[in-house]
Order: structure tokens, then C-alpha cells, then sequence
């Protein structure tokens, strides 16, 4: 792991560094370590201590499980100015829970959880607003496993393709889904079958067309009226 060249700014847009101040980022920034991932390369195994938390810089991080029969349960896709990992280093037992690849080539930046631990344990007051900006980013978590508990399957797919695009636009656009379908489908707690299905009723009804990889939205408007 090399040292990366960070910017102060660049970490002061995430929740988990934005109550930190000027001298407690560059205290952070100095035991950081740039990690370079190839597709479907390993990260860390379920298990495995940890000693890090990571900042996406680019590429595709895919948290998962694996059951004892090998099945695979993505439990959540990692993209670019996301961290994840954090929530170890305040756990009575320092291992990561889950599994951790890269989807794409990715750039990563580690972070030492000895280090982060260090800055809150020296100030309450950092810790206080730490625990601030947490609650915000936890109330957002929470508004997505309602809407993947209580949300039909279709409903999902469709806020998923929404939340892909800017609120203004309108019209035709086109999207890259940043994972395989099956990978999606996994995220979204549908299961492969339903996913094809859905995608084949959307397209039936004129709501989407699929290209691949990528699903052309041929009325946006239409989309975010329907409510499925």
C-alpha cells in the first residue's frame, strides 16, 4: 500500500470526517494507504481482523456473505466518495463481519482505525459531532431498508433506476447499471427469476428498454408517475 495524496476537502464531503478539524484530517491523511483493487479482486475475508476502514475513490466495492453451500448474498455495492468498514472499530470484537471485493478496478484509500480512534478518545467534542453527522447518514440508511422491506419488488427496481439520475431530468435517458443483473437483483432482495420478470413487464408496458448492461428509460416522467 502506497501513501495517498489526499485533499483536505475531498474527505471534509463525508459524513464520517466532515466534524473533524484541520489538524485532526492531516493526523488521520498521515497513517492513510492508497490500496489499487483489479476486478473481482479480494479485499478482506469475513473474519479477518480488522485494523481499516476504506474510502471508495473509484470502482465498485461489493459487500457480501457466503452461505455454507456457497451461495452468494451482496449485501451492499460501495461507490466512489462512500466509506465502509467504520462501524468495526467501535465493535467489542475487531473482525470484519463480511466479505469485501472489487466489482471494477477501483482505487481505495485504508484508513487506521487505531489512528480515527485516537482523535475521538482526545476530544468529546468531535465525538458529539460524529455521532451528529452518523445520525443523519444512519436516518438515509434507514429510509432504504424500509423501502426494501415494505416496497414491492418493481417498486424497488424502478426507485433504484430513478435515484441514478439527477431529480431534473426528463425525457429519455440511458443507464449503466454498475453491476451485473444478478449482482442488482441481489441488492434489491429480489430474487433472479422476479428480476426477469420485471424487466420484461417494464419493457411490455413501455416504461424501459434493455441493452445489455445498460436500460434505456424511454420517459422519465412516466417513470416516477406510475408508482407501480
Amino acid at each position: 500500500m502506497a501513501q495517498p495524496q489526499i485533499q483536505i476537502q475531498e474527505l471534509r464531503r463525508h459524513h464520517l470526517f466532515a466534524g473533524l478539524d484541520d489538524d485532526q484530517l492531516s493526523f488521520v491523511t498521515q497513517t492513510a494507504r492508497a490500496i489499487h483493487l483489479e476486478e473481482n479482486q479480494l479485499l478482506f475475508n469475513a473474519g479477518q481482523e480488522a485494523q481499516h476502514f476504506f474510502l471508495v475513490r473509484s470502482g465498485r466495492i461489493k459487500l457480501f456473505l457466503t452461505s455454507a453451500e456457497g451461495a452468494e448474498k451482496v449485501l451492499h455495492i460501495v461507490g466512489p466518495g462512500e466509506t465502509f468498514a467504520e462501524a468495526i472499530m467501535f465493535m467489542q470484537s475487531i473482525i470484519y463481519p463480511i466479505n469485501a471485493s472489487a466489482l471494477s478496478t477501483s482505487e481505495l484509500i485504508a484508513f487506521s482505525n487505531k489512528s480515527f480512534m485516537e482523535i475521538l478518545r482526545g476530544s468529546v467534542d468531535t465525538c458529539f459531532r460524529l455521532l451528529a453527522d452518523m445520525s443523519a447518514w444512519l436516518k438515509k440508511q434507514l429510509n432504504e431498508i424500509d423501502a426494501l422491506t415494505l416496497q414491492n419488488a418493481t417498486l424497488r427496481f424502478s426507485n433504484y433506476l430513478l435515484n441514478q439520475i439527477p431529480v431534473s431530468q426528463t425525457g429519455e435517458t440511458k443507464i449503466t447499471l454498475e453491476a451485473a443483473k444478478h449482482i442488482i437483483a441481489s441488492r434489491l432482495s429480489i430474487q433472479p427469476e422476479s428480476f426477469s420478470r420485471i424487466l420484461r413487464n417494464m419493457q411490455k408496458e413501455g416504461f424501459i428498454t434493455t441493452q445489455g448492461n445498460e436500460i434505456v428509460i424511454n420517459d422519465v416522467e412516466a417513470l416516477r408517475e406510475h408508482g407501480f
